[in-house]
């Protein structure tokens, strides 16, 4: 089952997608990850979601990611008399921390923590930013507002606050047993949602221990201002450009989606783009020409992913919606301009001899007729640095830890190979043209570029880059011992 492109696609599980079948026709469409959404359905219901998926890579004998995807803390109006009130443009309206139904003039924000961030003239959007609100006076249990945009407030609508940084943790407590509970079955990465700050993900990774890797979504302004910071203790991340167009002005979206998928290749940290992406294939068998474009752009700028999230999981098309996402990625890649798009906005990283073994790796597969660059990992770190390169061959990655071959499957690139404990070089050489060979990607006259590190099966040692035949003869009469 390889994949016949590069950028990697994650799927969102849902009631339209949680029976075998429909996931194993994911699977076979072209899902690489599959994301199981915590805000919704039981823990019942997301590991049965988790059973079948790891009994479908048992059947395929092909690795599948899983994604779990924490909701972190939602900030809500409370309830109104009548269930609804009309808003116009100019009026006043005041939130307060009263839990009496709501009136047209004021309703209950059960949430202290923005009363204490707000200040006079902070912005208040309700209902993905339909209506929006600007703070006259403020104080610890109020908020008097003048209505911008009027509209129909209604109960428990979203709330957004894009001008302050709310002193609210980004793991509420249904996130820390969400949390829990994802490790515990063995998900390969948490998605951590409402990140304002490095200190968010640094406290997910230590109740994470290890067991899953950590994954920041970037929604909120202040994520993005502290971004840099945010990537250094991220494993990944998500562009995740619902609440970050709701906050930010949606015309500002598309160069912030540029510049963090470009700064997430430079740190070889896989990057994934999400969000109505094809969207209008909820309920249309047919995606938009436009968000045709928009999944081509992500993958234009080399991003590791680009997800579906109503489109699989309650969608009445979600076998149509990966496989659409597939054939656009095919065409985007075979597409001449790809390549030197994605060579033009290649950053040169050699710090270290991992990077120059990486990058001479790229250089030689480039230059002389090679198949594949064929990766031995014990962390899968070196891979990472191989698919920042953004190679034009297949990335092979070779290791005998189940794990890290999960995690690699959201990464550009990457084909995941599962191998014995390799103890000397030449196994190493043999079990890559092997490997290269049974998945298509060489045959006995075929060259590869292998990478290792010696000693082996130890983290950090890559130090080795070597041309070899695909043909065993020639490995054992010309690689030493």
């Amino acid at each position: 089952m390889r994949r016949l492109r590069n950028v990697k696609i994650v799927a969102t599980l849902g009631p339209s997608s949680s029976d075998y079948e429909t996931i194993r026709a994911l699977f076979e469409a072209g899902a690489d990850v599959f994301r199981l959404n915590m805000s919704h359905g039981s823990h019942e219901d997301q590991k049965a979601r988790y059973d079948i998926i790891r009994q479908i890579e048992a059947d395929t004998g092909r690795p599948i990611g899983i994604l779990a995807d924490l909701q972190g803390p939602k900030l809500r109006v409370g309830t109104f008399a009548a269930g609804a009130a009309d808003l116009e443009e100019g009026q006043h309206f005041r939130f307060d921390l009263d839990p009496t139904p709501g009136e047209s003039h004021r309703v209950c924000l059960p949430h202290k923590e923005i009363f204490d961030a707000l200040e006079p003239g902070s912005r208040l959007f309700v209902n993905d930013g339909k209506i929006r609100m600007r703070v006259e006076s403020c104080g610890d249990d109020f908020a008097d507002c003048v209505v911008t945009t009027g509209g129909t407030i209604s109960n428990r609508k979203g709330v957004n606050v894009p001008d302050v940084v709310l002193p609210l943790a980004a793991l509420s407590d249904k996130d820390k047993d969400d949390l829990e509970f994802a490790c515990g079955l063995g998900v390969d990465w948490l998605a951590l949602s409402f990140v304002q700050r490095p200190a968010d993900v640094i406290e997910a990774r230590t109740l994470a221990r290890g067991r899953a890797a950590i994954l920041s979504k970037i929604e909120k302004p202040a994520a993005v201002k502290a971004f840099a910071d945010i990537l250094k203790v991220s494993d990944g991340i998500m562009v995740a450009r619902g609440d970050l167009g709701v906050e930010l002005p949606v015309h500002s979206v598309p160069p912030i989606q540029k510049r963090l998928v470009r700064a997430c290749r430079s740190a070889a940290k896989p990057v994934i783009v999400a969000t109505q992406m094809l969207e209008s294939m909820i309920e249309s068998p047919m995606p938009t020409r436009a968000e045709v474009s928009d999944v081509a752009t992500a993958i234009y700028e080399g991003a590791d992913a680009v997800m579906l999230s109503a489109e699989s999981a309650a969608g009445q098309y979600p076998v149509d919606a990966v496989a659409t996402m597939d054939a656009v990625a095919r065409s985007v890649e075979s597409d001449p301009t790809y390549r030197e798009v994605i060579e033009a906005s290649r950053k040169v990283e050699r710090e270290s001899v991992a990077d120059a073994i990486v990058s001479a790796a790229r250089e030689i597969a480039e230059t002389t007729d090679i198949n594949a660059i064929c990766c031995f990992t014990q962390s899968g770190t070196t891979v990472s640095l191989v698919a920042r390169e953004r190679p034009r061959v297949p990335i092979i990655a070779l290791t005998p830890l189940t794990w890290v071959l999960r995690r690699l499957c959201l990464t550009w690139g990457v084909h995941c190979v599962k191998t014995e404990e390799i103890e000397r070089f030449k196994g190493a050489v043999v079990s890559a043209a092997r490997a290269a060979r049974e998945f298509g990607f060489a045959d006995e006259t075929s060259q590869i570029v292998v990478t290792a590190g010696v000693p082996f099966n130890v983290t950090g040692t890559t130090n080795i880059v070597r041309v070899a035949p695909c043909d065993e003869r020639l490995i054992f009469r010309t690689d030493p011992e």
